[in-house]
């Protein structure tokens, strides 16, 4: 009598196709790629606001310090000779006291950098406290 022998005498090993794997990755990095935005923020527009205050406080001890629009600087109405910041600070130090309130009162068309000198200069001349001054909506509709 003879054996069937219904499994085969050589055994081949099991092989992993990665092509249909590879497929499918490639369709879902493509998906990927189709979907996601990418934002670009070329320009930032501003629209700078109008503060409606209550009346000016006083302050006992206050330094006014306005900026035009070319930068000139003056100190409690006096014209300053100087516009870097150690200037500045030399010509507030005589102002400076414990509690003095220093009002930086620039112009609309002041440049930045002019505000943030006096800021600086304020700093070296051991003034911290800063404010600013500005006109309700009603002030600005009249002008």
């Amino acid at each position: 009598m003879r054996k069937l022998n219904f499994r085969g005498t050589s055994r081949d090993e099991p092989e992993i196709n990665l092509i249909p794997f590879i497929d499918v990755l490639l369709v879902v990095l493509i998906f990927l790629m189709l979907s996601t935005t990418y934002s670009k923020f070329t320009e930032m527009q501003l629209r700078l606001p109008v503060a409606d205050t209550q009346a000016q406080r006083d302050y006992p001890k206050e330094i006014i310090v306005a900026v035009s629009a070319d930068g000139r600087v003056s100190i409690n109405r006096k014209p300053t000779t100087g516009s870097s910041a150690a200037e500045l600070a030399a010509q507030m130090a005589p102002y400076a006291a414990k509690d003095t309130v220093v009002i930086i009162s620039a112009d609309a068309a002041a440049t930045h950098q002019s505000v943030i000198t006096v800021m600086e200069a304020s700093r070296r001349a051991g003034l911290s406290q800063l404010t600013f001054a500005t006109q309700t909506a009603g002030q600005a509709a009249a002008r």
